[in-house]
């Protein structure tokens, strides 16, 4: 199979090339980086130049390949909803390339919207919030407008993505940390995060554009929740930083844009995604690669 692969050569989609390559699939990677292209042409892909904001461009490497891994996202948080709509487009124009084929389309959202009653875990058949409620909803409303009109699309849910030195939400935490001089969680730091190690996550996509299952949900869960409060202690002695409890009052002065995600409680299930694809996560868990953190790096 010949995979388009938006966001290649992020932290999760160098995995996924990786990943494809390994088990013998050809990989098309997006990049708009010169400085990028020789790594990604060294794992074996083939280039093809473009970014979000050129919908020809994404819809042209559609056109070239038998499926479409979407993982590109702008991770500027402070513009959360703009991008959540700007994915809403990119997926809508993706979509329209693939439509009336049976090529996948294989989308990127995140278990938190399926965290719909309060204290139990997200499963892939829950229903979801609306955009309205949750910003990154839009690529799943996006997603469910493109099967509508005649496209196979699933959609993989991450958690927070790990290795030592990415992990997800994780990592813009630290360096507020550093900045602050401590580490802080919300309360009793019990709210949960799930996890999962970032091969074991590109093995899952890996698995999910091969099955090609329309209208698919897929949780990327090698851990259901990890406490807060185990998050924040693990980082505080990797970076040798005194940890503390906050009120939540408190938590925009810490956190800024990511007062919102802090005192979450977003644990979920993957037990659905793993009977369908046989998935079983082997690597390491978060506090693992937490307490090697590669403290130069964060």
């Amino acid at each position: 199979m010949r995979v388009f692969v938006t966001g290649a050569t992020g932290n999760i989609g160098s995995a996924v090339v990786g990943e494809l390559i390994a088990a013998g699939h050809q990989v098309l990677g997006l990049c708009r980086s010169k400085e990028k292209e020789a790594a990604l042409a060294a794992a074996g892909a083939e280039i093809h130049r473009g970014s979000l904001g050129d919908l020809e461009s994404l819809k042209s490497g559609a056109d070239r390949s038998d499926g479409v891994i979407h993982l590109a996202f702008n991770h500027d948080f402070s513009k959360f909803v703009a991008n959540c709509e700007d994915d809403r487009r990119v997926i809508k124009a993706l979509g329209s390339a693939l439509a009336g084929s049976d090529r996948p389309l294989i989308v990127t959202s995140g278990t938190p919207i399926a965290n719909t009653v309060p204290g139990e875990l997200a499963k892939e058949d829950n229903a979801i919030v609306g955009s309205d409620t949750h910003p990154r909803a839009a690529s799943e409303e996006a997603a469910a407008s493109v099967a509508a009109d005649g496209t196979n699309v699933s959609v993989v849910r991450l958690p927070q993505v790990h290795d030592p030195v990415t992990q997800g939400l994780i990592t813009p935490a630290i360096t507020m940390y550093r900045e602050k001089g401590i580490c802080a969680y919300i309360g009793d730091g019990l709210n949960r995060w799930s996890a999962a190690y970032v091969l074991d996550v590109a093995r899952l996509y890996r698995l999910a554009i091969e099955k090609a299952e329309p209208n698919a949900k897929y949780h990327a869960v090698a851990e259901e929740g990890v406490p807060m409060r185990d998050i924040v202690e693990a980082i505080g002695r990797r970076l040798k930083l005194p940890v503390k409890s906050i009120v939540p009052d408190e938590a925009q002065a810490i956190f800024g844009w990511l007062a919102m995600f802090a005192g979450a409680d977003m644990p979920a299930s993957s037990a659905q995604t793993r009977k369908k694809l046989g998935w079983q996560p082997t690597g390491p868990g978060l506090i693992a690669d937490l307490e090697r953190l590669r403290v130069s790096d964060s």
